[in-house]
């Protein structure tokens, strides 16, 4: 659990680093917002697919959230 509360807080800064609110980057991702605020909460896990979106929207490489 750690090692996800840890990822999700890399998800969590590179959408702030982006520039984005949570309700701006649900909407770039075409969900809810409350679906990014379970995931930065670790109560939601991401698969490859997402991650591979949020790195798109947030302008990260994959890498940089599994490092």
């Amino acid at each position: 659990m750690k090692e996800y509360l840890a990822f999700a807080a890399r998800l969590r800064a590179a959408r702030i680093e982006a520039g984005l609110s949570q309700i701006e980057l649900g909407h770039k991702l075409k969900r809810p917002q409350s679906y990014v605020s379970n995931i930065e909460g670790g109560h939601q896990r991401v698969d490859v697919v997402e991650l591979r979106e949020f790195a798109r929207v947030c302008e990260k490489p994959m890498s940089y959230f599994i490092e």
